[in-house]
């Protein structure tokens, strides 16, 4: 060892190069430690086996009181040592090294412990050689792997080596004063060391390796779920004390996800409770003084607003919550009040700490829409990224609709649209991951149509599984069912067989049956929102350059006739998915299309009679109610249009064939009212008996 200082900081000089210069066989050594570890002893064995006595005093009690493997408690240091600076191949051997070492000590050591803890903060090494004189290094360093500088320890360490012989027998006097106090100060644990180290090398039945195994590889993400929910002034909330044990599991899950990723997707299944659960993730933020935003469908403003008023329905009354609620297409617009009342344009979105976002399934898609902000985009960039490390908990029972690419939409919000997010859990690029699970799923699905049995799960990679574990919790009845006590939850309500009604649509049969308004349906060009197939060659590149889209990294272009199409082919079918959920849904929705067309018929007469003064048409399409995929076709605003550049009066002729369509099913649907609507009364012949039995 280089002796031109008297500092062993284990950078430039090492405390195991100290320790293995200076003991010789027969050499008597006093301790004092924090801690002591298996592998300290094994790296130094042929030195330490050659001693005559070690006296080992604990400077702390506390690494003595958590010595108990049975409970498996979470320890920062243990006698196994749980450093990462430790090879695996060392780790291997630990059995070897337990059992080495209990002999070791059973023969050669004895052990005490400081009985009152943060008493004792020094650490010594004093080594009594035969015939020569004692050493003695004080310091820093503990009696473990790393504290001894071995291998790639990074610690810096500040010891001192004592060069004036009064000082190194004064400082085993000062050991030996506390080593034999006979006043309480300090206790024998020579034996508890023993029984622990014995538990570390004796043969365990394999239910105990394996439940053993299974807890150190979940011991972060147990500890984590625990931690954050104990807090006694949260524990004491009407949310937390309303919930099943599932789901507070899953919100433990739900916040320990939040805390390590910034984000997390709750995807049980329909009827669990998603909304309960995320009031209680609500409410943690909240008491931590966060400002809390919910996004959610229009449908489902009620639902949310319930929970935060003062009104008389409102079981969770004395938790006052104070989330802001805005809906999904307050997103798509600029300008207006939204349903809680503020102005859209004076809204600070960035403020918010938490954003939960109720079926997040509806931001699935990213399409990207030139000269527009989408609503996918403005939650992305003006609430998530600007805001200050802002959260997000999505609730989604069908995080999937289409393929993967939904999934990773959605991610992509907690990660703040970071590839490598997962870098620290192995994982180089979470889209690589997501492609590959594609492509084995695509051809799981193939295989299967041609006849194959092979299990879905066994085609996907491990990387996809981890994937879903950082980010998702996803649990089902039958999962509920195995794992906890259903006595407590109650029964989940029977799921009877579907009962098919098929009837017209009203009990006079003078109204069009479904199979004829659907292809009146399906006759109606619905031109009125293709503006684009009548704009004249010359003109087209002009309105592609206003409007087309570049997409996937420039690799494609979505056009404006593509997206008209599109939202076309939605509309037809919505239209009639309105019809089968009400009438009256149906014939508000067809009255606005009849106003809108008998808007656009008038604007292009005009036209046809002074063309300079009428010859802009702007189409503001964003003035009835769209669904959630429709919404994503649709351009904000008004959407310009000069007929002298478009093929106006087969515009105007396809518009009026489709408004003669429209006339007719307005006709057919004011024929029905509700006591003649089958739907209704054949469910009341359903219900009414289940009722009175």
């Amino acid at each position: 060892m280089n002796n031109t200082s008297n500092i062993i900081d284990n950078k430039n000089q090492k405390m195991w190069e100290y320790l293995k210069d200076n003991i010789e066989e027969g050499s008597k050594l006093s301790i004092v430690s924090a801690y002591f570890t298996i592998y300290a002893y094994y790296e130094l064995k042929e030195k330490f086996d050659d001693i005559e006595s070690l006296n080992f005093l604990f400077g702390e009690p506390s690494f003595i009181k958590n010595m108990d493997l049975d409970q498996m408690q979470s320890k920062e240091f243990t006698i196994e040592d749980n450093s990462t600076n430790i090879t695996i191949k060392n780790r291997l051997k630990q059995k070897k090294v337990a059992k080495e070492c209990a002999k070791w000590i059973e023969e050669k050591v004895n052990i005490k412990s400081m009985v009152k803890p943060n008493f004792l903060h020094g650490k010594m090494y004093h080594i009594e050689k035969p015939g020569r004189d004692p050493r003695a290094i004080t310091g820093s360093s503990n009696f473990t792997y790393s504290g001894l500088g071995f291998k790639n320890s990074h610690n810096i360490e500040l010891n001192v080596y004592l060069s004036d012989q009064r000082d190194v027998n004064e400082s085993k006097k000062w050991f030996d004063s506390i080593w034999n106090d006979n006043t309480g100060l300090v206790e024998d644990v020579k034996y508890q060391v023993l029984e622990y180290l014995n538990k570390l090398y004796k043969d365990n039945s394999p239910e105990i390796v394996y439940l053993f195994t299974l807890y150190k590889i979940f011991e972060e993400y147990v500890e984590n779920q625990e931690k954050y929910t104990q807090q006694e002034d949260f524990q004491e909330t009407k949310i937390w004390n309303m919930l099943y044990d599932f789901q507070k599991d899953g919100v433990k899950a739900a916040i320990s996800k939040i805390e390590k990723h910034n984000g997390c997707i709750l995807a049980d299944s329909v009827g669990l409770g998603k909304t309960f659960e995320a009031l209680a993730v609500i409410k943690y933020y909240e008491m931590k003084n966060d400002r809390v935003l919910v996004l959610c469908p229009k449908r489902l403003y009620e639902n949310w607003n319930t929970y935060k008023g003062t009104v008389d329905d409102n079981i969770l009354i004395e938790d006052k919550f104070y989330y802001d609620i805005f809906f999904h297409t307050d997103l798509s617009r600029d300008k207006g009040r939204a349903a809680n009342g503020y102005f859209l344009e004076k809204i600070n979105w960035e403020r918010y700490d938490l954003v939960v976002i109720d079926e997040s399934h509806n931001f699935r898609n990213n399409r990207a829409i030139k000269n527009r902000v989408t609503r996918y985009e403005k939650l992305m960039n003006k609430i998530i990224k600007a805001g200050q490390n802002t959260k997000v908990l999505m609730l989604t029972a069908t995080p999937i609709n289409n393929d993967l690419s939904d999934l990773h939409n959605q991610i992509n919000f907690i990660t703040k649209e970071d590839d490598q997010a997962l870098n620290k859990q192995n994982i180089d690029r979470i889209s690589s991951v997501v492609k590959r699970a594609q492509r084995n799923f695509d051809k799981w699905a193939e295989e299967k149509n041609n006849g194959s049995k092979i299990n879905l799960v066994e085609e996907m990679d491990s990387d996809f599984f981890r994937l879903l574990d950082e980010y998702t919790i996803s649990r089902s009845r039958k999962h509920i069912k195995k794992y906890y006590d259903i006595n407590k939850i109650g029964k989940f309500p029977k799921r009877l067989k579907p009962i098919s009604i098929y009837s017209e649509l009203d009990t006079s049969n003078q109204v069009m049956n479904y199979e004829h308004l659907n292809n009146k349906i399906l006759e109606m060009d619905l031109s009125i929102y293709y503006p684009s197939n009548f704009v004249r060659k010359l003109s087209q590149e002009e309105y592609a350059e206003k409007h087309d889209t570049i997409v996937k990294g420039g690799t494609g272009i979505l056009s404006q006739a593509d997206r008209e199409q599109n939202l076309i082919l939605m509309l037809k079918t919505n239209y009639l998915k309105r019809l089968e959920s009400s009438v009256h849904s149906f014939r508000l929705t067809f009255e606005r299309l009849a106003k809108k067309h008998e808007n656009l018929i008038n604007k292009i007469e005009n036209y046809k009679e002074n063309r300079e003064e009428y010859k802009e048409i702007d189409l503001d399409l964003n003035k009835e109610e769209y669904s959630e995929e429709e919404m994503d076709l649709l351009i904000e605003g008004k959407i310009n249009f000069n007929l002298k550049e478009m093929r106006a009066s087969e515009w105007l002729e396809k518009i009026k064939r489709d408004y003669k369509v429209i006339k007719e099913l307005l006709k057919e649907a004011n024929k029905i009212n509700y006591l003649l609507y089958t739907k209704i009364t054949g469910n009341c012949k359903v219900v009414f008996p289940k009722v009175a039995n």
